[in-house]
């Protein structure tokens, strides 16, 4: 049941009106079974993985807290009869059962998303070896990928390493922890919420506030608009470009990755814009995911305002805990007596950098062009930091660091980056993304620019008048968001100058939007994930 489809709409307009209509403290209950729905029509064999997930989560967090209570129990029964000794040994033995609780259920789940996203891929790798000593090949495995288990198993064990570190006490009640995981707007494409800030909203009971349903009515409408009118208008051109390595190269590249950035950006915040749209027309709160990206000055800023709450996801379950574990400062301390303390203290923190980059590539995809493409971003974050000084350096003597075109530049330049490193994206192989690459240099005929070639990437001269109005709408609306909520800056003009935003925005998705056969709107790219 994809955002674009009239079922979900069907859906959602049955949904929240019986939601505001059924007694309050029941809104998280029928919720919880909007969203099972939601998940079934997926397929009822995906309902199943993320069921177990939800079970086993609970379970664990339950013992992990259990353990904890008896630790605490245990420590005011015996104060004053125990030593500080004694004290340590118990409280490191309770520690350590909590440990393997965890362990048991990272490997569970994460166990069954790397089988069912990961099987395939890891036997094609061994067929390669296989063939190279003409060895019997292995079949391959044919495994049902569920929607967004990604997203909900990163939102379940964020929420087992909490309630292990002691952040909050695990919810006791299934259900709301059930809501938690499986809430429906969330399951296509994320965010990845974290239990502490989506329970603040998601169990309250809500009355229906007008303005609050408006703003969220708003979102929604304007990641429609992103989604329809640009983001699925301009994947025409994508696909002829990169689907056609042989025919279209040089200049052609250059377009290439430009459109995708530009369909990426439309079509993942777009689906943002709905996430977030339709929690608030239920009064719930989702934190943002995406902060102007394409204003970044360098690539750490940009990775700061793009998918915040994966980037964030990444930094605390993962850069943090390796970059300061035993083992890890075990081989910085080597590092620092073998090669001294510059070399030494860098250790850690490039090889967690590394490992963080090497994971959000693959959580992205199982190809080899996805791990290439995060270890890369890896490697020019980590060179970026080390040519920090030298930048420091230049700007004393070339006094351009406020200027507003340097920061133009930067601007335009971290843009480009980021949209090239996304070219093993578009063609999803390494050898021919890296070949396309170059031919941006080799081959650059800029005549297909002007010489109505580009008519012919199944577009025509209408496809692209509306595109530049649509990126013009959005980088207008990207600029006035610099100054606060436009939305908000919307509710205090005359009520005319706002519903006629509206109707304009309504009727331009109608019209304008590039719908499939029957409304089968193409994909969001990152439900894939």
């Amino acid at each position: 049941m994809l955002f674009t489809s009239y079922s979900f709409i069907f859906f959602l307009c049955i949904l929240i009106s019986l939601y505001y209509l059924i007694p309050k403290r029941l809104q998280w209950k029928f919720l919880l079974l909007g969203s099972f729905v939601f998940y079934f029509f997926s397929g009822w064999s995906n309902l199943l993985y993320i069921l177990v997930t939800i079970i086993s989560t609970y379970f664990t967090g339950l013992k992990i807290d259990d353990l904890n209570r008896k630790q605490n129990a245990y420590l005011k029964e015996n104060k004053g009869q125990i030593t500080k000794e004694e004290r340590k040994l118990y409280k490191e033995k309770i520690k350590a059962k909590q440990w393997k609780l965890l362990l048991i259920c990272l490997i569970f789940n994460l166990g069954i998303l790397a089988v069912v996203k990961y099987t395939n891929f890891a036997i094609a790798n061994i067929n390669s070896v296989l063939s190279m000593f003409r060895m019997t090949e292995l079949s391959f495995v044919n495994l049902i990928l569920p929607m967004g288990i990604s997203f909900y198993t990163f939102k379940t064990m964020g929420y087992i390493i909490d309630v292990y570190r002691g952040k909050y006490e695990p919810e006791r009640n299934i259900g709301k922890l059930a809501l938690f995981v499986s809430f429906f707007p969330q399951l296509i494409q994320g965010p990845i919420s974290r239990y502490d800030d989506l329970s603040k909203s998601l169990y309250q009971e809500h009355s229906f506030d007008s303005q609050t349903f408006s703003y969220g009515f708003q979102r929604v409408l304007w990641g429609y608009f992103k989604k329809l009118v640009v983001a699925d208008r301009i994947v025409a051109a994508v696909l002829t470009i990169t689907r056609n390595p042989d025919i279209y190269d040089g200049v052609y590249v250059f377009v290439g990755m430009v459109f995708y950035a530009i369909q990426l950006y439309a079509d993942f915040t777009g689906g943002i814009d709905i996430t977030i749209g339709v929690a608030q027309m239920l009064g719930i709160e989702v934190k943002e995911n995406f902060i102007r990206p394409y204003f970044s000055k360098s690539i750490v800023e940009y990775w700061r305002r793009w998918h915040i709450t994966m980037g964030t996801w990444f930094r605390d379950y993962i850069f943090y805990p390796l970059s300061v574990c035993k083992p890890m400062l075990n081989l910085s301390k080597a590092s620092r007596n073998r090669f001294g303390d510059k070399i030494g203290k860098r250790v850690p923190v490039y090889l967690a950098t590394m490992m963080v980059w090497f994971t959000t590539g693959i959580w992205h995809g199982s190809s080899w062009n996805f791990i290439v493409w995060g270890l890369l971003n890896g490697v020019v974050i980590l060179i970026s930091q080390e040519l920090e000084p030298l930048y420091a350096k230049f700007h004393q003597k070339v006094k351009i660091g406020d200027t507003f075109g340097f920061r133009l530049f930067r601007v335009i330049r971290t843009f480009l980056l980021m949209s090239s490193l996304r070219i093993l994206d578009c063609y999803r192989d390494v050898g021919i993304s890296f070949k396309m690459f170059f031919t941006m240099f080799t081959k650059p005929d800029i005549r297909v620019l002007f010489d109505g070639s580009l008519l012919k990437l199944g577009l025509d001269a209408s496809d692209y008048v509306v595109l530049i109005i649509g990126v013009i709408v959005l980088l207008t609306f990207s600029l006035i968001q610099r100054k606060g909520s436009v939305r908000e800056m919307l509710s205090y003009n005359s009520a005319v100058l706002r519903y006629s935003i509206y109707i304009i925005l309504f009727f331009s998705v109608l019209i304008f939007g590039a719908y499939g056969i029957g409304f089968d709107s193409n994909q969001f790219i990152y439900n894939q994930f």
